[in-house]
């Protein structure tokens, strides 16, 4: 689903505007990504969990070529579904 697809159907759902839904999936998806940044991680209660997830630098190999190289350290948010969710599918 894009997120004009969810915007279209939270404006028919709740019976707003498009620029009231699309602000309030902007809200919702800042909010997540914020509280995950200062508190490492974010739960909605039979939904699922956001977590940050820090991978260390790391060594690896250019498949075409076999040559080593190095991998920088990096940073991701991490989706763990929840059992009711899982459960629902």
């Amino acid at each position: 689903m894009s997120k004009s697809t969810l915007s279209k159907a939270v404006r028919q759902a709740a019976g707003i505007t498009a620029d009231q839904a699309d602000a309030a999936i902007e809200a919702v998806l800042d909010t997540i990504v914020a509280a995950t940044k200062a508190e490492g991680k974010f739960a909605i209660h039979g939904f699922g969990t956001f977590s940050k997830s820090e991978r260390p630098a790391r060594k690896g190999r250019n498949p075409k070529t076999g040559e080593a190289i190095d991998i920088a350290a990096s940073r991701a948010i991490k989706f763990s579904a929840a059992a009711a969710l899982k459960k629902s599918l």
